[in-house]
C-alpha cells in the first residue's frame, strides 16, 4: 500500500493493530475480512499513515508549519519548528519521557511557562509562542541549519537522551534544551501542578521543522477528524479544486475493535460499489467491496495481526 489505490467511498483511518492484541473480530466482521482485498504491506508510522492521503509540495512532512497555519493562521511568515511541553521523569538509566503536548495545561499555565523562555529563544533567533496551551512553536529564519529531531511517536516512552540530536548543530540545541529544562524546573506552575497531583512541564520536545507547503491535495474530498495534525491539513487541502470524492474517516483514537466495528458496518453500507478501505498505522490495509461477499470459498480472518 505504498500509495493508497485511488477509488474508495469511505477510508478509515485505524492505529497499528497491536492496540487490539486479544481483542479477535466478531463473525461477521472476520467474513467480511476474509473475503476482502489485503492490500500489499505499506511503511508504519503516523507520517507514512497520512502521507497516503495528502501529497504535498514541495515533498516534506513540515508539521510544525501545518499546524502553525491552522492554530494561528500566520505560518506564511517564516519556517517553524514545534517546541511541545514534556514530562520527563528521570529513572536509574536516564530520562524517560511520560508525555508531550497534552498534559493538561490552561492557557493561562502556558503563557506562564513560555514567558521565562522568551529571552533565551528570542536571543537565539528563534521567537517562541504558544496559541495553543498543548502546541508551542519557534519561527525560525528561512536559511535556519537544523539537526535531525525525532518525532514524538519516538520519543514519547522512550529515554530522551537516545533522541537528542547530534553534530555541530545538534549541540547548540542539546544546549538550548538544557537551559529551557533549569528555567522551567522550578517555575512556579509547575510547582502549584506537581501539588496538585498533576505532571509539569520540564522540558521540550522539538520536531516537525519546515515552511508552509505550496501545494496539499487530498486523496478524498471531506475528512472526519479531531487530531490536530490531520484537522491541518484538511483545511489546506480544501483551497485546492482538484481534490478526489470521498471519505477519510479517522478512528485512530478508539482503544477497543468493539468500538471500530460499528464504524467499519456502517461506513460498508453507506460505500456503495466504490468500497471501503482499512488503513491500519502499521501498514496494513484491506479493500471491502460489495461483490466480495460472493467470496464464500475465502476462510473468516481469525484475527487481525
Amino acid at each position: 500500500m505504498a500509495d493508497a489505490p485511488a477509488g474508495p467511498a469511505i477510508a478509515l483511518l485505524l492505529p497499528e493493530r497491536r492496540r487490539f492484541a486479544g481483542q479477535a473480530p466478531s463473525p461477521a466482521v472476520a467474513r467480511l475480512l476474509g473475503r476482502a482485498d489485503a492490500l500489499p504491506p505499506a511503511q508504519a508510522g503516523e507520517r507514512a499513515q497520512l502521507q497516503r492521503w495528502f501529497e504535498l509540495l514541495p515533498r516534506g512532512w513540515p508539521v510544525a508549519a501545518i499546524t502553525r497555519q491552522h492554530d494561528a493562521g500566520d505560518a506564511g511568515l517564516h519556517a517553524w519548528l514545534r517546541a511541545d511541553p514534556a514530562y520527563v521523569r528521570p529513572d536509574m538509566t536516564g530520562a524517560r519521557v511520560l508525555a508531550i503536548g497534552e498534559l493538561g495545561l490552561t492557557p493561562a499555565e502556558a503563557e506562564a511557562l513560555v514567558q521565562p523562555l522568551r529571552p533565551l529563544f528570542g536571543d537565539a533567533g528563534f521567537p517562541i509562542s504558544a496559541p495553543v496551551p498543548s502546541r508551542w512553536y519557534l519561527a525560525l529564519p528561512v536559511d535556519a541549519r537544523l539537526p535531525d529531531f525525532a518525532p514524538p511517536e519516538a520519543v514519547l516512552g522512550d529515554d530522551l537522551f537516545l533522541h537528542l540530536p547530534d553534530g555541530p548543530e545538534g549541540r547548540r540545541w542539546r544546549a538550548l534544551l538544557n537551559e529551557a529544562q533549569v528555567l522551567l524546573h522550578n517555575h512556579p506552575v509547575n510547582q502549584t501542578r506537581v501539588a496538585a497531583g498533576k505532571p509539569p512541564v520540564n522540558s521540550l520536545c522539538f520536531w516537525g521543522a519546515g515552511r508552509l507547503p505550496d501545494h496539499v491535495r487530498a486523496r478524498l474530498r471531506t475528512v472526519a477528524t479531531d487530531e490536530p495534525t490531520l484537522a491541518a491539513l484538511a483545511r489546506l487541502a480544501q483551497a485546492n479544486p482538484g481534490t478526489g470524492e470521498g471519505r477519510l474517516l479517522d478512528l485512530r483514537h478508539l482503544r477497543e475493535w468493539s468500538a471500530v466495528e460499528p464504524r467499519l458496518v456502517e461506513a460498508l453500507a453507506q460505500a456503495g460499489e466504490a468500497g471501503l478501505m482499512l488503513d491500519f498505522a502499521d501498514g496494513a490495509g484491506w479493500w471491502l467491496r460489495a461483490g466480495q461477499r460472493w467470496r464464500f470459498w475465502r476462510r473468516p480472518l481469525a484475527a487481525l495481526a
